[in-house]
């Protein structure tokens, strides 16, 4: 069902079954998959690619151009993986031809109101960002984060999966998976427990994560020091692999240990 007064270029790719509210105004090169709903006074510019089932509320801005000096006009997308909820007035801003050329937002997402997603930044599934959280460019938000309300990431910041970070929080260090991130100064206060026990782990694998971290934040040990302790002495296993490789591959460091010095 299309409103007469949404706007929608006669060369933009409409699935079937896809809802456009009053007042939307939809560009040429835009795909839209089957069963979405988009609100009145969105606008959907070139480059978007917006999966199945999406649900895109009034005021949103999909796929502006970069708010980066270096965009010279070049031909990039944003695209929105399947079930994404997009809230009021966020924003999300194509990618750039120096880096990815995309920006991505996987299935399964809730990004609340007045969210912004800058130029170039990749987005897992099953995230949440919660009321006006700012995203820098080129950053990495992995599978089932949580950003708190009013946070606000650095550019290039990683975060990683199953992560949780306490709103009104400043980023600017990588977030490791599986842990929760709050104070000032932005540090390690623990494990997302509740959220990995909702999630399915067993209770061996959430003791198996806190006692990684253990050495990592609490133990007084420099990061490559701790790193080597629990290669050395732990057996390999998925999450202690994932843990280290998250941090060996940090670019810009990890959040310290709160209290640690590191």
């Amino acid at each position: 069902m299309i409103q007469p007064l949404a706007y929608i270029h006669p060369q933009a790719k409409i699935a079937e079954n896809v809802v456009i509210e009053p007042f939307v105004t939809i560009y040429k090169d835009v795909v839209i998959g089957e069963g979405t709903w988009i609100g009145s006074n969105v606008t959907i510019m070139d480059g978007a690619r917006i999966g199945k089932n999406c649900r895109i509320f009034p005021g949103a801005v999909i796929s502006a151009q970069p708010q980066d000096l270096k965009y010279k006009g070049e031909a990039s997308t944003v695209t929105i993986g399947d079930n994404t909820i997009i809230r009021e007035c966020v924003t999300l801003n194509r990618g750039t031809a120096l880096d990815k050329n995309t920006t991505t937002i996987g299935s399964n997402c809730l990004l609340m109101a007045y969210v912004h997603v800058a130029h170039d930044c990749v987005i897992g599934n099953n995230v949440i960002i919660a009321n006006s959280v700012q995203l820098a460019g080129h950053i990495e938000v992995q599978d089932f984060a949580f950003i708190g309300g009013a946070s606000a990431v650095h550019q290039f910041v990683s975060i990683g999966a199953h992560s949780i970070i306490s709103g009104g929080s400043l980023v600017r260090k990588d977030v490791p998976p599986y842990t929760k991130a709050g104070r000032e100064p932005l540090s390690y206060v623990g494990i997302n427990s509740v959220g990995l026990r909702r999630r399915g782990f067993t209770s061996e694998q959430i003791y198996e994560i806190q006692d990684i971290y253990r050495t990592i934040f609490l133990k007084k040990f420099n990061i490559s020091r701790a790193l080597d302790i629990i290669e050395t002495e732990r057996e390999p296993t998925e999450i202690r692999d994932e843990i280290l490789d998250f941090i060996r591959n940090s670019n810009r460091g990890v959040m310290k240990g709160f209290g640690s010095g590191v």
